[in-house]
């Protein structure tokens, strides 16, 4: 498994430069044979990461926009080395910054999820200690649950160009960019037959979206409003760029399905030399680049960084990167963690899981993709108070815990963390959402939720 780092993230200026520099012109059957090769890197699963995202918020004056410079401070006082992906925490985390001052914690791939756990829960502590002596706090949730201004915080070209591809049809990119925040469980692709297979891999955890949606749920306000739904994030994506925000179907070969996805998803941004803006040409695609349409021929550093600019609820990068969890609060990343590594790595779960959710399965996916479909729709909306999407959430809950017994002591901490958060939410037809919500009613803010933690 690569080290792990979301798309937003992977920005590496020595590396656009010299891909500009010295072009290599690629051919579409190269592209398509490529993406085949890497985008599944077939073999036993052996490693899990998690990467887990927070707004950060003046701890005095939450509601005032925190300074870009003042973040930075912050974050310069972390004991960080150099790593070969970005700053790293003494425990190996990567640490990186959202367009709009979100910050997020990488963990390098661990061979169990409880060495996972250990890993960020070391290095969260570091960020949570580091920003409280600066008069910041760490606010997990989906989306920022109070009014306040949304910026761009960072101004590489990238997110420059990102920014004026979203635009140009609604305002939700930008929202995404600046107002949301994830937690993402990362795990291996698989076998290649079996019952780990990167087939059987890829079914089951597009099968369990929409119950991680909905039993995860943590952003039901956007502007310091609710918005009728407990995943509002979840409605951000679905309204956001559908050539790279939707599912790829799911009938076929994963690899060829996939590779033909990035070379239809339109191109987000054209590296150019410095100072020179990025900007795409509008409606312009990868394929279409490849076939003569570009200003130049792509290169096959051009495709690598096209696929960092992807966004669908399972991303294939060698391993399978689950972007449809909100952001939990606290050390809350632990319970999606638990859940998804012990469905996936142990066969038995994996198997009756894929049974339990057949219900939520539709018979074709060519005229909706999730998050569009009907199913992600009432997740994000009214997550595990649907009683088809709770059944389905308490049965994946309890295999997760019959497989994390079957691993004995070294999972017994996280067999306590999932089974308090069943017990406190999908038990009783809640999630996190309801939480925020609650404050809300109360005239309580929301950020109370995170007071212990930080």
């Amino acid at each position: 498994m690569t080290p792990l780092r979301p798309g937003l993230t992977a920005v590496q200026s020595a590396p656009d430069r010299q891909a500009v520099e010295n072009p290599e012109p690629l051919s579409e059957s190269a592209a398509l044979s490529h993406l085949s090769g890497i985008c599944f890197k077939i073999g036993p699963p052996a490693l899990v990461g998690v990467e887990a995202e927070w707004f950060v918020h003046d701890a005095l004056a939450p509601a005032a926009p925190v300074a870009p410079n003042r973040l930075a401070e912050a974050l310069g006082a972390l004991p960080v080395h150099r790593g070969p992906d970005g700053p790293q925490l003494p425990s190996g985390s990567v640490l990186t910054r959202e367009p709009g001052g979100q910050v997020e914690l990488s963990s390098p791939p661990a061979a169990t999820p409880e060495g996972c756990a250990d890993l960020l829960l070391a290095d969260q502590a570091a960020l949570r200690t580091t920003l409280a002596a600066h008069g910041l706090r760490l606010t997990g949730s989906g989306t920022d649950p109070l009014e306040r201004e949304r910026r761009m915080g960072l101004d590489h070209p990238r997110y420059l160009a990102m920014e004026c591809h979203f635009e140009r049809t609604n305002p939700w990119g930008r929202v995404m960019m600046t107002g949301t925040a994830s937690a993402q469980v990362c795990v291996d692709a698989g076998t290649e037959d079996g019952p780990l297979s990167h087939g059987s891999r890829w079914r089951l955890l597009h099968l369990l979206g929409p119950v991680l949606v909905a039993a995860f749920a943590n952003s039901p306000l956007l502007d310091g409003r609710p918005t009728g739904h407990r995943s509002t994030r979840q409605l951000v994506w679905s309204r956001m760029d559908p050539t790279r925000t939707l599912a790829p179907a799911l009938d076929g070969d994963p690899r060829e399905i996939w590779a033909e996805y990035v070379l239809d998803a339109e191109v987000l941004c054209v590296r150019r030399p410095d100072g020179l803006p990025w900007t795409a040409p509008p409606g312009l695609t990868f394929r279409g680049w490849l076939r003569g349409e570009g200003e130049r021929p792509p290169t096959l550093a051009d495709l690598e960084y096209h696929r960092t600019t992807l966004f669908p609820p399972v991303r294939p990068r060698g391993h399978l990167e689950l972007r449809m969890i909100d952001a939990q609060p606290g050390e809350g990343w632990q319970a999606p963690l638990a859940l998804v590594s012990a469905l996936l790595d142990d066969p038995a779960a994996s198997d009756a899981c894929l049974d339990a959710l057949e219900p939520l399965a539709t018979p074709s996916y060519r005229d909706r993709h999730p998050p569009r479909t009907e199913l992600w729709h009432r997740a994000a909306t009214l997550a595990v108070a649907d009683p088809q999407l709770r059944r389905a959430a308490l049965a994946c809950f309890a295999l997760a815990d019959q497989a994390l017994a079957r691993r004995g002591a070294p999972a017994a901490r996280l067999r306590t963390a999932l089974s308090d958060f069943a017990e406190r939410y999908p038990a009783r037809g809640r999630c996190p959402a309801d939480d925020q919500l609650d404050a809300v009613r109360s005239g309580a803010l929301p950020l109370a939720l995170e007071a212990a933690a930080c």
